[in-house]
């Protein structure tokens, strides 16, 4: 003869089905009146009990540019913490992509977001060698996509060498001796 099964125990069930299928869920409340397109500061500002957390309200696919418009506030449950390494204020996440599918009312992991290319594979740099008062530049084509402050591959467009460059905030790559 078949048992019934306890609430707790369907809510056990259920939580593990989810945990499996698509990561870690966000036990919260929508902030009541609060719209996506808010301001950071009113967004990081407006809710003073709980913890607060934005969360996407849509499928974010990877390569996708995050807008606030995409993330919906949520306040956490009381009891309930955030986990560590997750993105969930407007600064962490406005104008960054997304490195893998980010589903609806689920945290965003930090590590499933990147900032956005300065330089992308293929383009045409200038490269530059800077040792004291000597300046070499140069012309090369990136290998690789980068931001500021990555490390990339480049290639030479004169001689055809591939150097290991920095990417600087100007979208020029500094190349240092070996």
């Amino acid at each position: 003869m078949a048992m019934p099964i306890s609430c707790s125990a369907l809510r056990r069930a259920a939580l593990a089905f989810a945990l499996v299928a698509g990561g870690m869920p966000a036990f919260a409340q929508e902030s009541a009146g609060q719209s996506a397109s808010q301001s950071a500061t009113q967004i990081a500002s407006s809710q003073p009990a709980g913890e607060v957390v934005l969360i996407p309200n849509r499928v974010i696919y990877p390569g996708e540019t995050i807008e606030i418009t995409a993330l919906k506030q949520v306040t956490l449950i009381p009891g309930k913490h955030k986990p560590d390494a997750v993105a969930t204020r407007a600064e962490e996440l406005q104008g960054k992509i997304a490195k893998r599918t980010l589903l609806p009312g689920r945290y965003i992991p930090s590590t499933a977001i990147r900032e956005a290319w300065l330089v992308e594979q293929g383009a045409a740099v200038q490269v530059f060698f800077i040792a004291g008062g000597l300046t070499i530049s140069a012309t090369a084509v990136t290998l690789q996509p980068g931001s500021a402050g990555d490390l990339i591959k480049v290639r030479n467009t004169d001689s055809g060498k591939i150097l290991s460059g920095t990417v600087m905030a100007d979208g020029t790559i500094q190349v240092s001796a070996s």
